[in-house]
């Protein structure tokens, strides 16, 4: 049998089903107590202390993007507004059990139907509660295998980064979930640990415990029960591939010698590593946000000049690609006030907030300035037309910054990308946000995540746009969103004009064995053809026949 999901993390893995599945039952509703409230608030408060301690103990132990997870998870444990939410309905009467379920489900509800980044934030909620509920009942919440015989493939509805964070490969061959996406936690550590992932794989849960399970990270195939033969076949078939990704060493070009410069997407400092290792030649996304994120005040001036100059240091001959804080929408900032919007998508985040809060810009842009040299380009997000591009040039120049663009990632914006180009240095196109606002479709929402395809060729025809315009003018048009990642998306970017491509680390050895198959003719022909055809899978299809170098390195 296979399902089918959504590959967040590649290689193949495979072993016994372990399933985790919910261990604390949904509290009585109407559920009351007997006794003083203040007694069933004082239980709430030791729970909620108690389990904080615990997530931030783990994250601790664990290192790294855990940490950081972990440590942010322990404070919305105790989340100044959820408490008294909790508070309130015990002294209506509620049982303590009961008004931590209501309170955090709620709270839960409303952040899963923001989507994004914010949306995937629901699942750690989830946890905390169920934590707290099992601690106020008395149970102990379901465990992972301690030491198990063979490592197995984790398949749950969703995961914590509790549940995850002191895993190792050493442990889990894959995970599995039938929630989630691409900046699900789940995603996201499981690319740390370098464990193959499938994510929003439907009927996942319904494995038998123990039966054996093949993962696919880049396909999204989940097999149950597959033969041994087919295993060996599919882990050969990855080792060869790996091995011809590894042996493609220097900067990126097509075979016929067209320099193509690959790019590392990075969040921060930590991330710089895998960057090199993976042979960036200098970072093409740098998402500042991630500096802000899970704080109640802004970071300093001086830890942002360390961090930029982090990166600026590991860099010293190529470019590194500075985004101004994007903020808002699926991207909070407990610092800033949010205005209430009714799809906070479609309001003020990116530069639209940047320009709201002039401290918070003076503080970024000054930092940047400080730590300036030859190779730091600066770009700002959610830039929808020429004003704001040239309003966002003034600002950057007027502090020394020399080297400036936008991001291409609002319709608008591409259509009307020469005028763009006329007021900055340079275009980075996101085709991530440039594909949901060009189809009305939230990334992270399941109900049309049909409209979301890379290969859309509404969308490829947009990147031509802002390429071609870049072209006209002389100045670099770069694409920074994760379809970059995809090695034959990759070569069709590169024929529609992309000058620098940028994805994250793990990617970087496939898309630079792929283009160095390939001609720029064969390139341009693919891009031709896949904007020639009506739907994303044709496009996939009639791209992949100019190609051939994807079957030779079995893609």
């Amino acid at each position: 049998m296979n399902l089918r999901g959504v590959g967040v993390s590649p290689g193949i893995g495979h072993g016994p089903a372990y399933v985790l599945t919910a261990s604390v039952p949904e509290p009585p509703e109407g559920a009351t107590y007997t006794g003083e409230a203040e007694q069933e608030k004082e239980r709430v408060m030791v729970a909620l202390t108690q389990v904080a301690g615990e997530l931030e103990a783990r994250g601790n132990r664990a290192g790294g993007e855990a940490e950081e997870i972990l440590k942010a998870q322990a404070l919305m444990a105790e989340d100044p507004g959820l408490v008294v939410k909790v508070r309130t309905l015990i002294d209506r009467g509620l049982a303590a059990p009961r008004a931590v379920f209501e309170a955090f489900t709620k709270y839960r509800n409303v952040l899963a139907g923001s989507g994004g980044y914010l949306g995937e934030r629901a699942a750690d909620l989830d946890d905390i509660r169920d934590r707290v509920i099992a601690l106020l009942y008395g149970r102990a919440m379901q465990g992972l295998p301690i030491s198990p015989a063979e490592p197995y493939v984790l398949v749950a509805r969703d995961l914590a980064p509790a549940d995850t964070a002191l895993l190792s490969k050493r442990d889990v061959a894959a995970f599995v979930t039938e929630e989630g996406g691409p900046t699900s936690h789940t995603a996201i550590i499981a690319r740390a640990m370098g464990v193959p992932a499938v994510v929003a794989c439907s009927g996942a849960t319904a494995i038998r415990p123990g039966v054996r399970v093949m993962a696919d990270g880049t396909s999204g195939v989940v097999r149950v029960e597959p033969a041994e033969s087919d295993v060996a076949e599919a882990v050969g078939a990855d080792t060869a591939r790996q091995a011809a990704f590894a042996a493609a060493k220097g900067p990126g070009r097509t075979a016929d010698g067209h320099r193509v410069p690959l790019l590392a997407n990075i969040g921060k400092p930590a991330d710089l590593d895998d960057a090199l290792e993976a042979g960036a030649e200098g970072i093409g996304l740098y998402r500042t946000e991630f500096l802000f994120l899970d704080r109640t005040e802004p970071p300093s001036s001086e830890e942002q000049r360390c961090a930029y100059r982090a990166a600026l240091e590991a860099f010293p001959e190529g470019k590194v690609v500075v985004r101004t804080l994007d903020g808002g929408a699926d991207k909070p900032l407990a610092f800033l006030p949010a205005p209430a919007e009714p799809n906070p998508a479609l309001g003020e985040r990116g530069l639209r907030r940047f320009r709201r809060f002039p401290d918070v810009m003076e503080a970024q842009l000054g930092a940047l300035a400080a730590v300036a040299s030859p190779g730091l380009r600066v770009m700002a997000p959610m830039v929808a037309t020429a004003e704001e591009a040239g309003w966002f040039g003034q600002e950057c120049r007027a502090r020394g910054l020399s080297d400036v663009g936008v991001m291409i990632e609002i319709p608008s914006a591409a259509l009307r990308a020469r005028e763009v180009l006329a007021r900055v240095d340079f275009v980075s196109i996101g085709t991530n946000d440039l594909a949901q606002y060009a189809f009305a479709a939230d990334r992270q929402v399941g109900a049309v995540s049909a409209l979301h395809d890379p290969w859309a060729p509404a969308l490829l025809d947009l990147v031509a746009m802002a390429a071609s315009a870049a072209t006209r003018v002389r100045k670099p048009c770069g694409v920074c969103g994760e379809s970059a990642a995809d090695p034959a998306l990759a070569c069709v970017l590169v024929g529609l004009g992309a000058s620098t491509l940028s994805m994250g680390a793990a990617a970087l050895p496939a898309v630079r064995a792929v283009l160095a198959e390939h001609t720029l003719d064969q390139c341009r022909r693919a891009a031709e053809a896949a904007r020639a055809q009506p739907t994303a899978s044709y496009a996939r299809a009639a791209a992949r026949a100019h190609l051939p170098g994807l079957d030779r390195l079995g893609l």
